[in-house]
């Protein structure tokens, strides 16, 4: 599993959906030469420490990817898809213009790099489904939203009214876990440039935040592209690591994310994947 030039696994830390270092959402990416052992895979996301580590190998005329947080695998992520591509493009795997597909475990997700550190992702959209209101979203978010769904991504969602300080939001985090949702987009409408605002609370997923997210912009992008009737939508997540990012609903179902990513450091993985299970440490003890 070593890189094609045997020094080592390829990596890389990435943050996307800005081009300022330090800010955005930022993302691992491990470039394998075969597919790893997933146990393997989720330690080293535990050990990256970033919100989401994307592995990538090829697999044919396309590339495979996976994502895990810190704490598990996640079906979707756009923010570390974005990251891959960048990185892939960093490291002269793909070019500007190019169009190539990641096969995921929610489909194959077509990617194209527009120039150094740009590119754009598509991600499955889903539907927004009315939810009931209950007293505990109130008092999670702080301020009664206008209106709640829910998604089958998992994700909730609520609306808050123009005067809420999306910025100063402190959720009661706990709050959260009285629904079935793993994570919920807070949002509100936009002024000048920005259509719309949002925030990321999915501790579901083992995140108290999450500073940018790709699959909640795609999820309720279309909506806004209803309600403010534009064929696309700015978004802006003003998190502790702002970012944003173009949305914009293509006639296939999916969401075309547009953004920018900054790689911030480049590196090799010295040590191979080994004695990564109670039963291969045995093994490996007895060698």
């Amino acid at each position: 599993m070593r890189s094609s030039d045997d020094s080592g696994i390829r990596l890389a830390a990435v943050d996307a959906f800005t081009t300022t270092p330090l800010t955005g959402n930022g993302a691992g990416v491990v470039l394998l030469e075969q597919p790893a052992d997933e146990h393997w895979m989720q330690h080293l996301a535990a050990e990256l420490n970033q919100s989401e580590t994307a592995f990538l190998w090829v697999d044919g005329p396309t590339w495979r990817l996976r994502w895990f947080t810190p704490s598990c695998e996640v079906q979707l992520c756009g923010h570390a898809t974005l990251a891959a591509a960048v990185a892939l493009q960093h490291w002269g795997k793909l070019a500007a213009g190019h169009t190539s597909s990641f096969r995921t475990r929610s489909g194959s997700l077509p990617v194209t790099l527009l120039g150094p550190g740009e590119a754009s992702v598509e991600l499955p959209g889903g539907e927004l489904v009315i939810r009931q209101q209950e007293d505990w979203m109130s008092r999670a978010a702080g301020v009664d939203p206008l209106r709640c769904w829910t998604s089958e991504l998992g994700y909730g969602v609520l609306l808050l009214p123009p005067a809420a300080s999306l910025e100063s939001l402190d959720p009661d985090h706990s709050g959260w876990a009285a629904g079935a949702e793993v994570g919920w987009v807070v949002m509100q409408a936009g002024s000048g440039a920005i259509d719309y605002r949002l925030r990321f609370f999915a501790p579901g997923l083992g995140l108290r935040e999450d500073p940018v997210t790709g699959s909640a912009h795609a999820l309720v992008a279309p909506w806004w592209c209803r309600e403010l009737g534009q064929a696309s939508v700015h978004g802006w997540q003003p998190s502790h690591r702002p970012g944003g990012l173009w949305a914009t609903p293509q006639t296939s179902g999916m969401i075309r994310l547009q953004g920018s990513a900054v790689v911030l450091w480049d590196g090799r993985l010295l040590q191979q994947p080994v004695c990564t299970t109670p039963e291969s440490w045995r093994r490996c003890s007895n060698d």
